[in-house]
């Protein structure tokens, strides 16, 4: 069996061997060996042209039709024509799109986007580039919010219940943007080991003794946010549509095809349209620079949340003596993190967020169990429940523990109760549920902290900190502070974002104690265990 010490230091081994490759990996996706052969000029074997270093005359042309796949001009309308189009210049323009009845009665709509010599049509011209998109996709409404005591009757309130049943099917909503993209470098490519990504993008022509590939069209489909989405009515004729426009390079071209299809991955996962757009905005929102910070720090974060988690489960598992640990602390930090959960799921949260929330929502409720020493014992299907008995020791902890609530009951239940009552008032909410869970939830993250004083409470009268989980209070500092970093790049509610903040002045606190209140080896440990106690000497044998 592997110690704690190795395992560390192998998951330690195995996180640095990933972000190596990781590296590795991202240096293979912007950069392209080019063609050797392309040196010497002329028709070097082997290497493909660009079409765009001729110069020609080009031309933007984007329709819509209602069918995946079209054979001739028939059945499509021409909403976009760009003459004289110049592949180095960014543009972008709206148009009116004529909504078809099918697609208003929950169908779809497509765009056909083509690259052209100019004043040729696309379908005459045997040297154009086209690329297809659709314009809607399927998505579940939002239910609208009401005021739970003022908005409705009892008459509109049924109604909004049938209505809300028949919005729980996914119905047709308009993508309002389309942003293209040319790569515009004159790279030469070596025709035996053509990328994989760009090559499902290439159009290959034979000019002379040379291979040319014609210019490589793109469609952002990262810039298509959940937030620009519409639903399409049955009465709406027109919808607006933003074509926007800019080059791109080669490195950057090949890093978007794949995110694009990291995103597509997530879908076929099981990761909803929501949940997507969450990682889309990632990509979209941020600086390349900063996005690639902020790869390497996600990668620390769930080395740290590992870590974090592991000590912790190690420290509660080991733990036989609730000396100087605050009960209601823990009783209240497993009530706040099950509320988290509910209210981030009810606010169908990114699962980037939901997920470690709910791992650490389980682990929060067996440390109650722990802390009450609590043992279930099953009587056929009925269990029974039992808890521990407290030593001296013990209760002297419970005695601080209490004295500290009772002085924040004072301040904490009127606050909470107050919030809950003018929220209902002035915020408007989709149910009484959702009233509960954010009333509760604002609580938590409004005054949740306050919670986290009568373990400082207990550190101040026993005059010291050692029976803490000091390892997983650092691997938790670090997440908090890198918390603080996606605290402004992941979507989440407000107040959760607050939250970040308020936990780095805990930790600061609990630092400061940790600093007063230096380790005397004559206490008793987390587990404990006195580092002072002298061992059992062995009989002397005559």
């Amino acid at each position: 069996m592997l110690s704690r010490s190795s395992f560390t230091s192998l998951v330690v081994g195995v996180f640095a061997v990933y972000v190596a490759h990781t590296c590795w990996v991202m240096y293979g996706i912007v950069y392209t060996r080019p063609c050797p052969a392309a040196g010497g000029g002329g028709a070097a074997a082997g290497c493909v042209w660009p079409y765009l270093a001729r110069r020609p005359k080009l031309q933007l042309s984007v329709y819509t039709t209602t069918r995946s796949n079209i054979g001739a001009e028939s059945n499509i309308d021409l909403v976009l024509n760009v003459e004289d189009f110049d592949i180095e210049s960014k543009f972008e323009r709206t148009v009116n799109v004529s909504v078809p009845k099918k697609t208003r009665n929950n169908g779809t709509l497509y765009a056909y986007i083509f690259l052209h010599h100019a004043g040729i049509l696309p379908w005459h011209d045997g040297k154009q580039v086209h690329i297809v998109s659709p314009l809607t996709t399927y998505m579940v409404p939002k239910p609208e919010e009401i005021n739970l005591l003022t908005g409705e009757s009892a008459t509109q309130q049924i109604e909004a219940e049938k209505q809300t049943n028949a919005l729980d099917e996914p119905v047709s909503h308009w993508r309002s943007r389309l942003t293209l993209n040319v790569m515009v470098e004159d790279f030469v490519f070596d025709g035996s080991s053509l990328p994989a990504d760009v090559h499902r993008y290439m159009k290959m022509v034979q000019l002379g003794k040379t291979v040319h590939y014609l210019p490589i069209l793109f469609i952002d489909q990262l810039s298509n946010r959940v937030k620009d989405l519409m639903v399409i009515n049955r009465s709406t004729t027109e919808l607006p549509l933003t074509v926007s426009y800019d080059k791109i390079s080669l490195g950057k071209l090949r890093f978007w095809i794949h995110m694009q299809d990291a995103v597509y991955s997530l879908q076929q996962f099981g990761f909803s349209e929501k949940d997507a757009d969450e990682v889309k905005g990632i990509f979209v929102d941020t600086n390349l620079y900063f996005l690639a910070l902020t790869f390497f720090v996600a990668a620390f974060h769930l080395l740290f949340d590992f870590l974090a988690f592991k000590n912790d489960i190690s420290f509660w598992k080991k733990k036989r003596s609730m000396i100087g640990m605050s009960t209601k602390a823990v009783l209240w930090r497993c009530f706040s993190t099950v509320v988290i959960f509910l209210f981030l799921l009810d606010e169908q949260t990114s699962l980037l967020v939901l997920i470690p929330a709910g791992i650490g929502a389980v682990i929060e409720l067996w440390k109650v169990k722990k802390a009450l020493k609590m043992t279930i014992k099953w009587q056929g299907v009925r269990p029974k429940i039992q808890f521990g008995t407290y030593n001296d020791s013990e209760r002297k902890t419970e005695e601080y523990d209490t004295q500290a609530m009772k002085y924040l009951s004072y301040l904490l239940y009127p606050l909470c109760i107050g919030g809950a009552g003018y929220s209902l008032l002035n915020v408007k909410y989709k149910s009484w549920y959702s009233w509960l869970i954010n009333s509760f939830v604002n609580g938590v993250y409004a005054f949740g902290f306050l919670f986290m004083l009568p373990q400082l409470f207990v550190n101040y009268k026993m005059k010291s900190v050692a029976h803490l989980p000091w390892k997983a209070f650092t691997y938790k500092a670090f997440n908090t502070f890198i918390d603080d970093i996606f605290a402004f790049i992941i979507t989440m509610p407000t107040s959760h974002r607050l939250a970040c903040f308020r936990d780095d002045v805990v930790f600061l606190v609990y630092l400061y104690q940790r600093w007063l209140y230096p380790v005397d080896k004559s206490r008793v440990n987390e587990y404990g265990e006195s580092y002072e106690e002298k061992p059992k000497k062995k009989a002397h044998r005559e």
